[in-house]
């Protein structure tokens, strides 16, 4: 389950409630993404309170960019979530799709590549395992929890993407718009291929989708206004265009039915996105991963 992180009129309350609301469920994870230029908490100092107001479930970036931070103070602000947190941290990152962020944190531009965040995270791994990055006396800690770190997911949709990212990453942490299980399960045999060819075992295999439960009509309205806020940087009549077929929006039971449609592909798992604060909906979303 993701936070309802870019949603408006968020304060404490109601952050520390859903997150104590995944924590008590069925959940598998908690998730939440990274935006700069929007009015989303800062990814993590958010990660310093869901490791303090959780016990049980992971905490998962959905995703973070590493191009955004220099990438030794980012890799000791993981290590320090995955020491509080009790090695519970799994950290999704991406080359994110919004230049405005780069531009606003002074980083440059032309490093939002899978190169320039693959060096990024070499860098990351070699502060985890303890390696002196520049001439220092001790190198740089905490050391997390997790030995060589927490596992990394690759946010991505594209198959030259995925392979490129066998190398370094545990598995997948992807997104699905119209919820097309065969397509996605065309990405996941690359990710089976490419892993197997670098000789490592089999990728964490995970999407995810908005979702709004309630009547059709009703839920349906939900994911469209979530859209119109959340994708800002997308002309209005596109964001109008793309909404009736965007996530999930309908009663529990279909939501159970397409879950075990990506469930017969081999998903590992999958990320609901809210697209609204109100605590009821990771309640009834709760009752529904029970089911399954």
């Amino acid at each position: 389950m993701t936070m309802p992180v870019m949603e408006p009129g968020l304060d404490a309350a109601v952050l520390r409630d859903w997150a104590r609301a995944i924590d008590d469920g069925p959940f598998a994870s908690l998730c939440w993404g990274e935006r700069v230029t929007f009015d989303n908490p800062e990814t993590l100092t958010l990660l310093g309170a869901l490791a303090v107001w959780t016990d049980r479930v992971r905490l998962m970036t959905t995703v973070i960019v590493p191009q955004l931070h220099d990438p030794v103070m980012l890799a000791k602000a993981l290590a320090t979530g995955d020491m509080l947190s009790g090695g519970r941290l799994t950290v999704g990152v991406g080359v994110g799709g919004r230049t405005e962020d780069y531009r606003a944190v002074g980083a440059d531009p032309t490093t939002q590549t899978m190169r320039g965040m693959a060096e990024r995270v070499a860098i990351m791994k070699q502060v985890w395992a303890g390696e002196k990055v520049t001439d220092s006396v001790l190198p740089v800690g905490p050391a997390p929890i997790q030995a060589g770190g927490p596992p990394l997911l690759v946010g991505s949709i594209g198959p030259r993407t995925v392979r490129s990212a066998a190398a370094w990453a545990d598995g997948l942490a992807g997104t699905t718009l119209d919820l097309d299980v065969a397509k996605q399960n065309e990405l996941f045999d690359v990710a089976r291929a490419a892993w197997a060819e670098a000789g490592k075992p089999k990728p964490h295999l995970g999407t995810s989708f908005w979702f709004a439960l309630g009547t059709t009509e009703d839920a349906r309205r939900q994911v469209h206004r979530h859209l119109r806020h959340y994708m800002n940087w997308i002309p209005a009549e596109y964001i109008d265009a793309m909404a009736p077929a965007t996530g999930f929006a309908g009663t529990e039971d279909e939501l159970v039915a397409v879950l075990r449609k990506f469930e017969a592909v081999g998903t590992d798992e999958i990320q609901l996105i809210p697209t609204s604060s109100d605590l009821n909906q990771v309640r009834r979303a709760a009752d529904v991963v029970a089911e399954l």
